[in-house]
């Protein structure tokens, strides 16, 4: 049984179409799911009840179990269960400019990074859209408060569920469903180049992060294995392409490793990648976790590195942190509930 949380306006309205009913019923179904955030379709008013018989045994409204929260300072990390027993994460993070949440968009991650909580243990499955959308919703009604900001990069590599992730993004863009502004969205991948070129060519305009952690191959082919299949000679190019199509700034993730990528040399080799390309920099200090042995670099490291960039006329930020209390790192919640 389909879950109803995964359709577009769209496909909702050819649903109904499907059906023998009316292409409109689609628009005021996604009202009632959206916009009045209905649980079951015994709210429904404007759609007859032989029509509300088919989608009842058609469709499910299913949602997501919240099996453990962890709270710190202006941030709230969820643990999720899904309907087959596996579980996810998504973080809530309150800032200024409102709250921003993070989602999960695959059960484990294949992607295999060293450094990666969620790399160390392998992908089980995609999630479907639903399964996405559901995050937000269901933090939003636990908060009492809009999300306002979305970013996926939570467990998994969003290009590696392309297609979900892409309809994920119509439902929650949509003026009529969550209507989070594109601008608002951002999306991170380790640099899977095909879906790179592909996302240039997507009518939306969301923000594209890459996940680099390395000014050269050398030093990311040891930490992140995506670099054997395409190596920086083939994503920058692929980078630059996207910014020719779409004259979207593309954001550079840059974790800082102690002595592995956090020294001066680093620093002025990053800054000469970034020549040239509408980018900018975040500099994320490591969240350590038990289970892998990189440690994060100090603060006097991180400062200098910032400054070099800086010196070198490299647009870079510092990744404020959230969580110092809690299982921070990406996945980290997850391994803990399921390798007791």
């Amino acid at each position: 049984m389909k879950n109803i949380y995964g359709f577009t306006l769209e496909e909702l309205e050819n649903y109904f179409v499907e059906i023998g009913s009316k292409k409109f019923h689609g628009k005021q179904l996604f009202s009632w799911l959206y916009e009045k955030r209905i649980e079951s379709l015994d709210s429904v008013t404007d759609i007859k009840k032989e029509v509300l018989e088919i989608l009842r045994n058609n469709l499910s409204l299913d949602r997501l179990k919240i099996v453990d929260v962890q709270k710190d300072v202006d941030v709230n990390k969820y643990l999720f269960e899904l309907s087959d027993g596996e579980h996810i994460e998504a973080v809530l993070m309150r800032h200024d400019y409102g709250n921003s949440i993070c989602v999960s968009s695959q059960v484990g991650c294949n992607m295999g990074c060293k450094f990666c909580e969620s790399g160390r243990r392998k992908k089980v499955r995609n999630l479907e859209t639903y399964e996405m959308v559901l995050q937000i919703l269901m933090i939003e009604k636990e908060l009492g408060e809009r999300i306002s900001h979305v970013v996926v990069m939570g467990i998994g590599e969003p290009f590696d569920n392309y297609d979900n992730l892409v309809k994920f993004f119509k439902i929650i863009n949509d003026p009529k469903g969550l209507a989070i502004g594109a601008r608002h969205i951002t999306v991170s991948t380790c640099g899977i180049v095909p879906k790179i070129l592909e996302f240039s060519e997507l009518d939306l305009q969301i923000n594209l992060a890459i996940s680099l952690h390395a000014p050269n191959n050398e030093i990311r082919n040891k930490i992140m294995p995506i670099n054997k299949a395409y190596p920086l000679e083939v994503l920058i190019p692929a980078l630059k392409t996207y910014l020719d199509r779409t004259n979207r700034r593309v954001t550079f993730e840059y974790i800082l490793l102690s002595g592995i990528n956090d020294r001066e040399e680093d620093a002025l080799e990053l800054a000469k990648l970034a020549k040239g390309i509408n980018c900018y920099i975040n500099l994320i200090p490591y969240n350590e976790t038990n289970n892998i042995d990189f440690k994060r670099s100090s603060t006097i490291q991180i400062m200098k590195f910032y400054d070099i960039l800086k010196k070198n006329n490299v647009n870079v930020t510092i990744r404020r942190e959230f969580g110092s209390k809690i299982s921070a790192a990406c996945g980290q919640l997850r391994s803990k509930k399921e390798e007791v």
